[in-house]
């Protein structure tokens, strides 16, 4: 299954104040497992970041002011979301304001299936704190390039911290399938094999009586 993990930044933080997005970061997850295929983008939000929002992601006006414009890179960004579940930490926020931005074009709002992580978390560790340093630091996730806020590091944070959140640490393994296409291999240079050999019952006996007559008794 393919997944995105998205997050932005924006000017301020509530959308009838007139706040606007001035960075999104997407990456693709296949099966969990993080591809190559990114999408990320700085804006030019037309209008002033508030003090506190540039204290979190320190991107100033002057930085911003020669960026595109939302509704320039509109559909690339639809179309790198489209039919993919979306992964996102506190997702009323970004959806709220990306929705806004697309209403202001004249576009439809996302209408995607969305995993809020925040709300896994809740459920999962209820009490404790949900914030996405917390969770990196619950599940041992090394975030010191987290020093501001930016879209493309909590992606990737956030993409390590789902994995956890859903406990599949790792992708599972076909090792059945894996076992079928090495039987299929010329086998003429192969120097040893990594499958289990299961031991017959006499040799499961043999070893018993070794383990009777041959080993010294273990007191502790």
């Amino acid at each position: 299954m393919k997944e995105i993990v998205l997050d932005t930044e924006t000017t301020g933080i509530s959308v009838k104040e007139g706040h606007r997005v001035v960075e999104i970061g997407c990456i693709e997850l296949n099966d969990l497992i993080p591809t190559k295929k990114k999408f990320h983008c700085y804006l030019n939000p037309e209008r002033k970041v508030s003090e506190k929002a540039f204290e979190v992601h320190g991107y100033s006006d002057s930085f911003l002011s020669d960026k595109m414009k939302f509704g320039e890179i509109a559909d690339d960004f639809l179309q790198f979301i489209k039919d993919k579940r979306l992964i996102i930490h506190n997702a009323e926020f970004d959806l709220s304001h990306l929705n806004n931005e697309l209403k202001i074009i004249g576009k439809k709002k996302i209408d995607n299936e969305v995993v809020d992580t925040v709300l896994l978390a809740r459920n999962k560790f209820p009490g404790s704190q949900n914030s996405l340093d917390a969770l990196c630091k619950r599940f041992r996730i090394d975030n010191s390039k987290r020093v501001q806020h930016t879209a493309l590091v909590d992606c990737d944070l956030l993409a390590k911290v789902y994995i956890n959140l859903i406990d599949q640490k790792e992708p599972t393994l076909d090792f059945k399938n894996k076992e079928e296409d090495f039987s299929k291999l010329n086998t003429g240079n192969v120097i040893y094999s990594t499958k289990v050999i299961k031991p017959s019952s006499e040799e499961l006996k043999n070893h018993q009586t070794y383990l009777k007559n041959s080993l010294k008794k273990n007191y502790f």
